[in-house]
């Protein structure tokens, strides 16, 4: 019953991030594409009268729209005035509703793994949750510091910071769990940003309307970074949230140069998009994007000689020792009801309690215990080399039937 209430907080734990993520998202995305799409008011005397930066006319689901901003604020508040900030809160909850449920309850399955450093639970967690911490104080720190009125050097300074986060996640954790973390830590920033900084912002601006006074326009300018930075950061981490199906990056030798590869792929595509939107073709933009990507392809790609780390005793394997090593190490997780704690299912519904459950899965098997060792998950139940050969070689001999 645990396993199955456990299911059903993962699915509806799921469900709710990426509703409020799109929402969060679509949100983010439409206001830097309005505020790269502003032209003069097609009224100047209003356009003057009102102090307008701009207006957009564009026309969605059978109405015409008309969108105005104003340089700093219009001379009376309307009401009702609409804020745009629990569909970042949500999303932020929900994660991390998520990581708590899956990363951090489930820490010795899903975020420790032995072979990379052999944190007891309590302490990877605490680790875990300092890296949240300490990348936002980083993060806004050097916003505010001098770098912050330079946007080539910020730029460079968090590219630097994010790839030693990323590096220092990988020699801690388990590869999903580093990947995880470092989309988690972005998110966090992301969250922050508008708790933080836009949103007081925003408040202070409404409250000097209110009170008579001129609004110190520096609040406007500054939750502008921010809300430009929230959407460089958003392809790194949805990419970070799917990362955990390719074991292939997460658990390559050098995963957090994969990390960094599509973190920066994901930014610079999405620098490009804005840039585009602006009117300006940045055809570099798009090609570091799409170099990062062939570049992280290119270091992850699988070696001829993959999990060739051991030597099979058995000469040419059958199937009763591959279903031996097979039965030992997966079927806790792999069966119709599966033994091991947590699991009401078999993951991605995956059956290996039968011999030829086994034939037809085999491509899989070889992928995931050969050649990218992402299964059995952190080597919970301790596949050695000898057994991973064996599997190597029964399915060599596949192929050559």
């Amino acid at each position: 019953m645990d396993a199955y209430l456990f299911e059903w907080l993962n699915l509806l734990g799921r469900w709710v991030h990426l509703i409020t993520g799109i929402a969060w998202i679509g949100a983010s995305f439409y206001f830097v594409w309005l505020d790269a799409h502003l032209h003069a008011p097609r009224d100047r005397d209003e356009g003057e009268r009102l102090d307008l930066a701009g207006e957009v006319w564009s026309v969605h689901g059978g109405g015409f729209y008309r969108a105005q901003k104003f340089r700093i604020a219009p001379a009376e508040l309307p009401e009702p005035l609409h804020w745009f900030k629990w569909e970042a809160y949500s999303t932020w909850l929900s994660g991390m509703f998520m990581l708590v449920l899956v990363y951090w309850l489930g820490a010795d399955v899903y975020l420790i793994d032995p072979a990379v450093a052999n944190l007891a639970p309590a302490a990877a967690v605490a680790i875990a949750a300092v890296c949240l911490v300490g990348g936002w104080i980083v993060y806004d720190g050097l916003c505010r510091s001098r770098l912050g009125k330079n946007e080539s050097a910020l730029a460079a300074a968090l590219l630097a910071g994010c790839s030693l986060a990323a590096w220092g996640l990988c020699q801690l954790f388990s590869g999903r769990g580093a990947f995880i973390h470092f989309g988690a830590m972005l998110g966090t920033i992301m969250a922050a940003n508008v708790f933080f900084v836009i949103i007081p912002g925003q408040k202070e601006l409404v409250r000097a309307k209110q009170a008579g006074r001129v609004p110190d326009p520096i609040h406007g300018l500054r939750g502008r970074q921010r809300s430009v930075h929230n959407t460089y950061f958003t392809l790194p981490v949805l990419f970070t949230m799917i990362s955990n199906h390719y074991a292939s990056l997460t658990n390559h030798r050098h995963a957090w140069l994969a990390l960094v590869g599509m973190a920066v792929a994901g930014a610079t595509i999405r620098l490009w998009f804005v840039m585009r939107h602006r009117g300006q073709s940045r055809p570099a933009l798009i090609a570091v994007g799409v170099a990062s990507i062939i570049g992280t392809f290119a270091l992850a790609m699988p070696r001829v000689d993959a999990g060739r780390t051991g030597q099979s005793s058995s000469g040419t394997p059958d199937m009763a020792a591959v279903s031996a090593i097979v039965e030992a190490r997966c079927v806790g997780c792999h069966a119709q009801r599966p033994t091991w704690p947590g699991f009401a299912s078999a993951p991605k519904n995956v059956l290996l309690d039968s011999p030829d459950a086994i034939r037809r899965q085999a491509l899989a098997i070889h992928q995931q215990s050969v050649v990218t060792k992402a299964m059995p998950i952190g080597n919970l139940t301790k596949m050695t080399d000898d057994e991973r050969a064996t599997i190597d070689a029964w399915f060599r001999t596949l192929g050559s039937r």
